[in-house]
């Protein structure tokens, strides 16, 4: 006789315990079944769980299992976003160590996302702050600094003077740094960089072969990837200043050379900062664009 109530107490721990007798989701090897694999970003354990992570990990899932019924043979795995300055944070506000923090909520969240009854193979979890997985991570930037394929140089960030930090465009709001509420200062820093635009023509050439992307998909890629051609021209000063004799400035329209009036350089560059030290309104000016506003539609 059929329930005329669902009562999940009951149904979804008997259901979830005969997956784990049977290890339903655990991904084996099935030559006669293609393979189907599925990744949901991984969570950062903050604590718990929300209804944004419900809904994210549901879409997965319900993928997944559309694909098990489809006879495919379905990895999906499940980790844990969990190394950096978030823990870092967490731990200071919590009066604890960051391991003792993160592996405390990657085991409740870790339950929650059980009790939801996600299909994933736990036997692959990873978790970022674990050597077992950043050891990769390191290996992979040795192997391109052997190539040459990164480089260091000086660049203007967004700074959170509260955090010690660089954020992104998007994780500044209103000037403020979206964790800590401090004003953002443009700072210019040593970084490491990729060498990605060494391979700008490959990626614009290969986009024309996803034939099944949306057209303003790939045309979005094709603005991220930004390739021009053009040449450095150098400009010499009159006399050296803060130790530069001269410097480059790119542009792909040399034939207009003959009609610059001026150069301009960015506020933080090394030769309006030597400027300013004998002008005070100049020194004003470069403070105040410390606090220039970053997001893409205030610029």
């Amino acid at each position: 006789m059929a329930e005329k109530n669902y009562e999940p107490q009951k149904i979804e721990q008997e259901v979830q315990a005969l997956w784990e007798t049977n290890q339903t989701f655990k991904a084996t090897e099935q030559e006669d079944k293609e393979k189907f694999y599925c990744l949901s970003m991984f969570p950062y354990p903050s604590g718990r769980l929300h209804m944004g992570h419900v809904r994210n990990y549901t879409i997965g899932d319900v993928v997944s299992r559309f694909q098990r019924m489809n006879g495919k043979n379905v990895l999906q795995p499940m980790g844990w976003d969990a190394f950096g300055l978030p823990a870092e944070n967490a731990a200071l506000n919590n009066n604890t160590a960051p391991a003792k923090w993160t592996y405390q909520n990657i085991d409740y969240m870790k339950n929650q996302l059980k009790l939801l009854g996600f299909g994933y193979d736990w036997d692959r979890e990873v978790a970022t702050c674990k050597k077992d997985y950043y050891r990769w991570e390191q290996w992979f930037f040795t192997r391109l600094y052997e190539k040459g394929l990164v480089y260091k140089k000086n660049s203007t960030v967004n700074w959170d003077p509260v955090d010690h930090t660089v954020l992104a465009n998007e994780q500044v709001i209103d000037g403020r740094g979206w964790r800590s509420g401090a004003l953002v200062e443009q700072k210019e820093i040593p970084q490491w960089f990729i060498k990605i635009t060494d391979y700008a023509e490959e990626l614009l050439s290969d986009l024309e072969q996803l034939e099944d992307w949306p057209e303003q998909v790939r045309a979005m890629q094709k603005n991220w990837i930004g390739r021009s051609e053009g040449v450095d021209i150098t400009f010499n000063l009159s006399e050296n200043a803060a130790d530069i004799s001269s410097f480059d400035v790119y542009t792909t329209r040399p034939d207009t050379l003959y009609g610059v009036t001026y150069v301009a350089v960015a506020a933080q560059h090394p030769l309006a900062l030597h400027a300013a030290l004998s002008r005070p309104v100049l020194a004003e000016f470069i403070e105040s664009c410390k606090n220039t506003k970053v997001a893409e539609a205030e610029l």
